[in-house]
């Protein structure tokens, strides 16, 4: 209910009853004020007419008017620059730190507002809204998508950049931790991630010119050669190259059951995946400077297209041959990995060397790239939402996850809209 009330006070969606304190004063808001995201006051610089007598200062809502004893307000002298207590229900009369009393009022939320939130945050729906959504006209929804990719790419960022404050700003060493968490697509990117930072780039690179070696690093980390294991000549190899290795590096492996083949396809089990980006690391040594000089998406996806050593064409496990299968990274999989490891990569290396260059290379990058096929995609591209490019899937992705799944309806444009139309 405060939300809400937030929410009215914010875009003055008063109704027709004319405003008054609870002592029939007759209160004019002439600037609701700017929302304070901070400690504090609501809502600062106010401009509001009580009575004769313009006030300029703070606004504080509450649900109930008691809430400002409760919140210790009384005793704060952040709030002392309060001109006017907002409120659902007035049950309490509320005072300043030297007991002054501070005018109250009683906002009423629209019937036909409070019907319509009501709707949004209890219907059976992943997206509430979605019968409306392909109703909002094309400026609308264009400007909330192209807000929602920036907002998707400067989260994305944020935990780009905790990556290179751990990593002594070594863009090469963030690569690799990203790239391989993007190798789990989903179900297996906790445990993808894991083994990146449990075993160093630098490790890797310092056996480059062993790829058996490589593959040993990798597979031994995630745990897939603890045991005796099958009598295969290959197992047996990677095996002693990784008891080796893991007494030279100091290294503790994984669990194995933390890596899930439940209802993935061969060509993306974990051995395969793990075998890829084996052959990736073996090819490059510093394949972040290699990406970021490249003039193209094309090249970028030849450096990312590799294949396996010869062992895996014909196994997906270790022990147990198969038909021979090219098990190089498939298109679809490089694009996945250039919507969210490359772009998102070069709009922080566009925010940290302050190279609005690269922020826009991002950006283009997306939005030359396909559409993402999902079920989240998919929902909106039901509701009427257009879907062009993998820039339009990322926002909309952003949209599930932070407006729609968390019910955040006051803060989402399209719930704006349709609320405005409500509160009219």
């Amino acid at each position: 209910m405060e939300r809400l009330l937030h929410y009215v006070w914010k875009y003055r969606l008063f109704g027709p009853s004319p405003l008054a304190t609870t002592r029939g004063l007759p209160v004019e808001v002439i600037d609701p004020g700017l929302a304070n995201t901070d400690a504090g006051p609501d809502f600062f610089n106010a401009k509001i007419r009580i009575g004769e007598t313009l006030w300029a200062g703070s606004v504080e809502i509450h649900e109930k008017a008691s809430d400002w004893f409760a919140h210790r307000h009384d005793t704060d002298r952040a709030y002392d620059s309060v001109i006017l207590h907002v409120v659902g229900e007035d049950n309490t009369q509320v005072t300043r730190k030297d007991g002054e009393p501070i005018p109250q009022m009683i906002l009423r939320v629209p019937a036909s507002l409070t019907a319509t939130m009501t709707w949004l945050l209890k219907r059976d729906s992943p997206v509430s809204c979605a019968p409306y959504l392909g109703l909002f006209d094309q400026p609308t929804t264009r400007a909330w998508l192209d807000a929602l990719l920036c907002e998707r790419l400067e989260r994305k960022v944020g935990d780009i950049l905790k990556l290179l404050d751990l990593y002594g700003d070594d863009w090469n060493e963030v690569l690799y931790v990203l790239l391989c968490r993007n190798f789990g697509f989903g179900l297996n990117s906790d445990a993808f991630e894991a083994l990146a930072r449990g075993l160093p780039l630098r490790f890797i690179r310092k056996q480059r010119a062993n790829p058996p070696q490589v593959e040993a690093l990798f597979f031994g980390q995630a745990g897939l050669l603890e045991n005796e294991g099958p009598d295969d000549p290959y197992y047996q190899l990677l095996r002693r190259e990784y008891l080796f290795l893991q007494h030279k590096f100091e290294l503790t492996p994984m669990k194995a059951s933390r890596f899930k083949e439940f209802r993935i396809r061969p060509a993306s089990f974990p051995t395969v995946k793990l075998a890829q980006l084996a052959a990736l690391w073996t090819r490059y040594d510093t394949l972040f400077s290699i990406i970021l000089s490249a003039p193209n998406i094309t090249e970028i996806k030849r450096a990312l297209r590799v294949t396996p050593s010869e062992y895996w064409q014909t196994h997906y496990h270790f022990g147990r041959t198969s038909p021979q299968r090219d098990k190089t990274i498939s298109d679809k999989a490089i694009i996945l990995l250039l919507i969210n490891t490359v772009a998102p990569l070069f709009f922080a290396y566009g925010r940290r060397r302050d190279r609005p260059e690269y922020t826009e290379r991002a950006l283009s990058l997306l939005e030359r790239l396909p559409a993402e096929r999902n079920q989240v995609v998919d929902l909106f591209g039901q509701a009427g939402i257009p879907i062009h490019n993998a820039a339009d899937t990322q926002a909309l992705i952003q949209l599930r996850k932070a407006y729609c799944d968390t019910r955040k309806c006051l803060y989402c444009r399209f719930g704006h809209q349709l609320l405005q139309k409500k509160g009219k």
